[in-house]
């Protein structure tokens, strides 16, 4: 049926199931406001879409918005890597269920993509300040329930990680996101566990980039690789993110500038001016000034 369906139509059907999805919700006004249509067509289209897929939502009439059910199945195909790179970039639509216009540009690949439903959970627990139980596997302790109260998604360039304040070690931690199996929403987190007391997300840090000293024979190429001034790029980052950034760049971060080979083309300047941050230790030769 959804074939001959038209375009436009499909394309608000599929917000609808996005929003189902990751917010766990959806008011009638939001399908309104995202595609400036009448009541009366906004209407129709939740109709269509409760024919459709008859289990996915409920009408809550005291709230005046529709609810995601237990039984909740998408009605429509969502592709995880572009979801995740859309709620990074904000970008809020659901479209690539239906065919975004595809552009012949290709990036490298994420070691894996997250379980589509795994982050949906997570997204809907960050919107709705929840914490959730999940069953995580880690490298050091295997497979174990723990309960988090996630704030944000990372891309570190190489995978996703869900930024949380984990409640086994009462700290703000950074978690693969593919190594989580199960999530199951809880209750509200208490004042301590949200993203305004972590720190280290909530600092920001100056990153004083610099083409390597040693590595690079011809410096300008790298100033316009980076849109430098005055020979640097002074950048401000999160704490909690400096260190995924700079191994990203593969930016030498050791005192004078002494890691060899062709991949390292930038040096970290004001490494002295850096303290305490924790995300720093897997920057490419950076070790703490003693």
């Amino acid at each position: 049926m959804l074939a001959s369906i038209s375009f436009a139509q499909r394309q608000r059907l599929a917000y609808i199931d996005f929003c189902l999805l990751f917010k766990g919700a959806i008011y009638r006004q939001d399908l309104i406001n995202r595609f400036e249509v009448g009541l009366s067509a906004g209407s129709r289209d939740f109709n269509l879409y409760k024919e459709l897929a008859p289990e996915n939502l409920e009408y809550d009439s005291r709230e005046k918005r529709y609810f995601q059910t237990a039984k909740f199945k998408p009605l429509f195909e969502h592709d995880a890597r572009r979801t995740l790179i859309k709620l990074a970039n904000d970008i809020s639509d659901g479209f690539d269920a239906i065919g975004d216009m595809h552009f012949p540009v290709e990036s490298p690949s994420s070691l894996n993509v997250p379980d589509i439903f795994i982050v949906a959970r997570l997204v809907q627990a960050m919107l709705n300040q929840r914490a959730v139980s999940v069953i995580y596997t880690s490298l050091s302790s295997g497979s174990a329930a723990r309960e988090l109260v996630p704030h944000a998604i990372v891309d570190n360039g190489l995978r996703w990680h869900v930024r949380a304040y984990d409640r086994k070690s009462n700290s703000f931690r950074d978690f693969v996101l593919t190594r989580i199996s199960k999530v199951t929403l809880k209750g509200e987190p208490e004042v301590n566990e949200l993203a305004e007391r972590d720190g280290e997300w909530q600092r920001m840090i100056p990153l004083q980039l610099v083409p390597h000293p040693k590595n690079v024979s011809f410096p300008t190429a790298i100033e316009m690789d980076y849109g430098m001034e005055n020979s640097q790029l002074l950048i401000n980052v999160r704490a909690a993110m400096a260190g995924y950034l700079l191994r990203r760049w593969n930016v030498d971060c050791t005192e004078r500038g002494t890691l060899e080979g062709a991949e390292y083309q930038l040096w970290l300047q004001n490494r002295f001016t850096l303290r305490d941050v924790d995300n720093l230790a897997i920057a490419p030769g950076y070790t703490v000034s003693k």
